[in-house]
């Protein structure tokens, strides 16, 4: 896997829907199944799909595993204020620096290859700490679902 680029990003305004979960309680797919449809509904907003997680302030990288339960978005981005649609809301993602991967692959490569490689490999000897913001993946025009073909933007937050 490559080093990522570190890039300074500016504020996102973001329209979706959320749900809590953990890993091993895992809603994805019932979160996605629900948005997806109803994306179009959404107004002035960016082409790509953005899927969110945010971590509980007292959550640690040390305490995470399967059962740490967080809050999943299902989003896009939009660059005008808009009509919020019915049972969708309004989540801002805060400007700061973030490690920004590409992960090539299907869903099970992301968690036996990029995952690991991130927080296992990558984070501990780079020199940077996670940062208390949103960790999120942008499923632009290559992102092709689970396939091996497929690419996706992995944003980590960092310190």
């Amino acid at each position: 896997m490559k080093e990522p680029k570190i890039v300074e990003s500016t504020e996102r305004r973001m329209i979706g829907m959320q749900l809590k979960m953990s890993m091993s309680e895992d809603q994805t797919y019932k979160l996605f199944s629900t948005f997806m449809p109803r994306k179009k509904e959404i107004k002035s907003m960016t082409n790509d799909v953005y899927a969110i997680q945010v971590y509980d302030k007292e959550s640690t990288f040390e305490d995470f595993g399967p059962k740490t339960i967080y809050t999943k978005w299902a989003a896009v981005e939009v660059n005008a204020e808009v009509q919020l649609p019915k049972a969708m809301e309004e989540f801002s993602i805060p400007s700061g620096t973030y490690a920004v991967f590409i992960h090539k692959g299907t869903i099970a490569d992301f968690f036996q290859k990029t995952n690991p490689f991130i927080y296992g490999q990558w984070l501990p000897k780079s020199g940077y700490s996670l940062a208390d913001r949103p960790h999120f993946q942008v499923m632009g025009e290559k992102y092709l679902g689970d396939n091996p073909a497929s690419e996706e933007e992995v944003w980590v937050p960092i310190d």
